[in-house]
């Protein structure tokens, strides 16, 4: 998959992809980098650290304020603008609306992440008219910004996922998306309950033979939280734990807040997995 300048080779290499939410409610950050310059600041800290993509936001994915169109586009697009002046890196855009996926791709973004599983088909269109473009087709189960009530699966969980990313990327497809720039997403927490969550994070080996990197963003989320009993300030190692074994089960890139031990983490499992050589060789040798 090429995004921007980089080619990504999904069968030998992991990806880290760094969040800045530009919102004043977001659930991890708390607004801490709602301010334009905030947000630079963390993204260009993000990229020294070693991330792959950074993918912003303008709207937190679970239920709040609503937030208009031409606000998302505020806060959204001047950030792709002035981090598109001062850096190469990928950038992502996380965007369940036509409008600003359409002006995002033309301030220069590289990939659209719609955690809504095209709620709104047209964002599918959009991307279609930018041939270099990536999308990124996401599980969801129910409503947009909504909170899941006892949601059930037939005939379960990891079925129904895999059975739905595959829908969405016919239909992604059927609009003129390339398929070799799709990605898919299981939905952590998004109309999933703890137990489903952890369920599809074991299976995850079954969405990945649908042939498309799959992407997890589970950084930090409840069901880290419940697995373990612990609050959000203490998920971090828990958050790592659960990064490492998804790309151990097929996921290829992974959505996180805490970029540098990320990229550690997984640089590591390269290594270990011979995808990657070894910084040096001189123990024993020298």
């Amino acid at each position: 998959m090429r995004l921007g300048p980089r080619t990504f080779d999904f069968s030998r290499e992991l990806a880290v992809m760094g969040i800045v939410n530009r919102t004043p409610d977001s659930f991890y950050d708390r607004g801490a980098t709602f301010d334009l310059e905030a947000a630079l600041q963390l993204a260009d800290r993000q990229v020294a650290a070693g991330a792959d993509i950074i993918d912003v936001g303008g709207v937190k994915a679970g239920p709040g304020t609503a937030v208009a169109v031409a606000e998302e586009l505020d806060r959204v697009i001047p950030f792709v603008e002035a981090f598109r002046e001062r850096s190469t890196a990928p950038v992502s855009v996380d965007t369940f609306r036509p409008e600003v996926a359409s002006a995002a791709l033309e301030a220069g973004v590289d990939l659209i992440n719609d955690v809504t599983g095209l709620n709104d088909p047209a964002i599918a269109d959009v991307v279609a008219d930018h041939p270099r473009a990536g999308l990124v087709l996401t599980h969801h189960g129910g409503r947009p910004r909504s909170r899941p009530f006892r949601p059930d699966y037939d005939p379960d969980v990891t079925t129904a996922v895999r059975r739905r990313c595959a829908e969405l990327v016919d239909v992604a497809v059927g609009r003129g998306v390339a398929r070799a720039q799709l990605m898919v997403d299981p939905g952590h927490d998004m109309c999933k309950t703890t137990a489903q969550s952890l369920e599809v994070t074991r299976r995850l080996g079954e969405l990945a033979e649908l042939g498309l990197p799959v992407l997890v963003a589970l950084s930090n989320k409840d069901f880290i939280g419940e697995a373990l009993g612990v609050e959000l300030h203490e998920r971090r190692e828990a958050s790592l734990a659960a990064a490492v074994f998804a790309v151990l089960h097929g996921a290829r890139i992974v959505r996180v807040h805490d970029v540098a031990g990320s990229v550690r983490g997984l640089r590591m499992v390269e290594v270990l997995l011979g995808w990657r050589s070894p910084s040096t060789l001189l123990r024993g040798l020298e």
